[in-house]
């Protein structure tokens, strides 16, 4: 894990090497001799948190603070006044302008490490419930709010987003009457980058299958303009996803779909459950990459689930992650629930060394009824 940033603002030279030192057993140290040198420190890398003295030459510590208030990247980087200034009237301008602590000269090191500390802490519960919060945001950006209806199958979907959890994503349209297109996908990564890019990656999806629907019906060949758009754009070119779509005919219960390294789809029915085993590169390593058609019939009674890889990545009770085969020996239990997908999850989770899921979890469950 990376260590915290501090910058050491004190025109004192021996305080501020003996700060410097004592600091760097635990943190990434830089320091500046006056609020000049500080503001050049900081252009170069933005730090955790600053100690600064007030009284200093050039800029003083007020000075510098209020500069850094003027900026949006620097305004909110927890900041402690460290001055030999003990007067009432020092601390409370100091609390004024946003000053996060204020401990005068001479101070106890084990004093000033504790504050460090506790404002580091805070700064980092801060950061981890706007990261959740944006996260959640995103999570709900990138799923429908609806599903087809339609007679002869059910159509179900669960998504449960993890607050550090990745990219998944969830999409579907009806560009003509009576054929769907379902877009299930996984962005490369974990968190709040992984969630954004995967809401830029689902705007690229539907954009292509918006503009090449009037030409060409195939999955693989939409997967193949997908990944030449991907590949192509500067912003988005270091993104890699895997990506399921799947063209779906009802009135004569014919399913294609192509897979660029996706998880695999299983059928199932009464009877059996299998993995659907074609599948093709992720997206976002070769331009010049083929993805090919797979054709399925569905007969009655059977399903079609995919799902992205939390699922299968799910640890057990016993160490070991679920797996395909872990899924398959689920399955055939729950076909005749009444929710079979919130059953599935229930008995992945009664099975697992958690009493919860570690990452997104996105289940689409297409069953053709008797």
């Amino acid at each position: 894990m990376a260590r915290y940033s501090i910058l050491v603002v004190e025109d004192e030279h021996t305080l501020r090497r003996l700060l410097e030192y004592r600091l760097s057993k635990q943190y990434h140290v830089r320091t500046a001799a006056n609020g000049e040198e500080a503001l050049e420190r900081i252009k170069g890398e933005i730090p955790d948190l600053i100690i600064s003295d007030i009284m200093m030459p050039k800029i003083d510590g007020f000075a510098l603070q209020a500069e850094l208030q003027e900026h949006k990247d620097t305004r909110a980087i927890p900041f402690i006044f460290l001055t030999a200034k003990a007067d009432e009237q020092s601390r409370l301008k100091g609390m004024r302008t946003g000053v996060d602590d204020y401990i005068t000269k001479p101070f106890d090191i084990e004093q000033l490490l504790s504050r460090i500390e506790r404002l580091l802490e805070r700064t980092r519960i801060f950061q981890e419930q706007l990261d959740a919060r944006i996260g959640q945001d995103f999570s709900r950006k990138l799923l429908p709010k609806t599903l087809p209806q339609v007679e002869g199958y059910r159509i179900l979907f669960h998504n449960s987003p993890r607050e550090h959890g990745g990219g998944d994503l969830f999409d579907w349209i009806e560009p003509e009457p009576g054929i769907f297109f379902f877009t299930i996908g996984d962005v490369m990564g974990k968190g709040l980058q992984a969630k954004f890019y995967a809401f830029s990656f689902l705007a690229y999806v539907r954009s292509t299958l918006h503009a090449m629907l009037q030409d060409s019906k195939s999955p693989a060949e939409l997967m193949r303009r997908i990944n030449r758009v991907l590949m192509q754009d500067e912003f988005m070119q270091e993104t890699f996803a895997s990506l399921l779509i799947i063209r779906w005919i009802p009135a004569q219960h014919q399913i294609t779909y192509a897979n660029a390294g996706h998880c695999r789809p299983v059928l199932a029915s009464a009877e059996n459950a299998e993995v659907v085993v074609y599948s093709d590169m992720v997206l976002g390593l070769d331009i010049y990459a083929e993805f090919q058609d797979t054709h399925l019939t569905l007969p009655p009674r059977t399903t079609l689930l995919a799902y992205t890889d939390g699922l299968i990545e799910q640890q057990l009770e016993d160490g070991q992650m679920m797996g395909e085969q872990g899924m398959l020996d689920m399955i055939p239990a729950t076909l005749h629930q009444s929710n079979p997908v919130e059953t599935l999850l229930a008995d992945v989770l009664n099975r697992s060394a958690d009493y919860a899921f570690t990452d997104d979890i996105l289940v689409f469950w297409l069953e053709r009824l008797g």
